[in-house]
């Protein structure tokens, strides 16, 4: 694999001066690591963002800190999604003789019979895969060959993935990583249509409908309640 290079110096600038610092052109970025305290560097944002646009997580690329070379991986990006342009960067320096641990992505490749002619749905259930190894042996993906599944129902298993003796992959074997399978079809219920020239009887309707209250009727209900005690009331005036 080609060596990854890229040119920064230190830094001092921090807080609210960083954003002066990216109006110069400059990318604001950090380096950490197990062996080594915490770097804040500057890189041109122009050229480190072309090149890290063609690396992912898991590919091993060299910062150069003024003369000085840290092998390390792409641990955080911060990107200015109005702008379309990265923020800030987080580098994590590592050992080239001391085994990491990671996450490298699952690249599907070829063309399965079961999509082709069964129209069958292709399910991915893994799209990285955790494994361990030396930085210098870590792959920048894993390739999953679809080609062999025939049949809907056919899938490919993480013990199924083909992969380097150096690498270990820490994945459950039995995990699927794509499967073929059935698109499910959206069943959807149609509506009763109305008889024409039947009208339903009132109160009956939708299930769990209120038949409709008249304010009209209320109204006089009351005021015939209202006059009906008048009667009453004089009664016992009288008496």
């Amino acid at each position: 694999m080609e060596k990854v290079v890229l040119k920064a110096t230190r830094r001092d600038v921090t807080g609210k001066q960083v954003n002066a610092l990216r109006r110069s052109g400059k990318l604001p970025a950090v380096i950490y690591g197990h062996h080594t305290e915490p770097i804040s560097i500057a890189l041109d944002a122009h050229s480190a963002g072309l090149v890290l646009s063609k690396v992912g997580s898991s590919s091993l690329i060299t910062v150069d800190v003024d003369g000085k070379e840290y092998p390390a991986l792409v641990r955080e990006r911060q990107r200015d999604y109005i702008k379309g342009v990265l923020k800030h960067v987080d580098f994590l320096a590592v050992s080239l003789t001391e085994k990491i641990r990671a996450d490298v992505q699952v690249e599907v490749t070829g063309s399965s019979p079961a999509v082709k002619d069964f129209n069958a749905v292709l399910v991915i259930g893994l799209h990285s895969i955790s494994v361990e190894c030396l930085p210098t042996d870590l792959p920048d993906h894993i390739v999953v060959d679809i080609s062999g599944l025939a049949q809907v129902g056919d899938g490919i298993h993480v013990r199924d993935l083909q992969v380097p003796e150096k690498i270990r992959v820490l994945a459950d074997p039995d995990e699927m990583v794509v499967v073929a399978t059935y698109a499910k079809e959206e069943v959807v219920e149609e509506a009763p249509a109305a008889v024409e020239g039947v009208i339903a009887p009132e109160g009956e309707g939708a299930e769990g409908a209120e038949p409709e209250i008249s304010v009209e009727r209320g109204k006089k209900e009351e005021e015939g309640a209202e006059e009906g005690a008048k009667p009453e009331e004089e009664k016992k005036k009288k008496k």
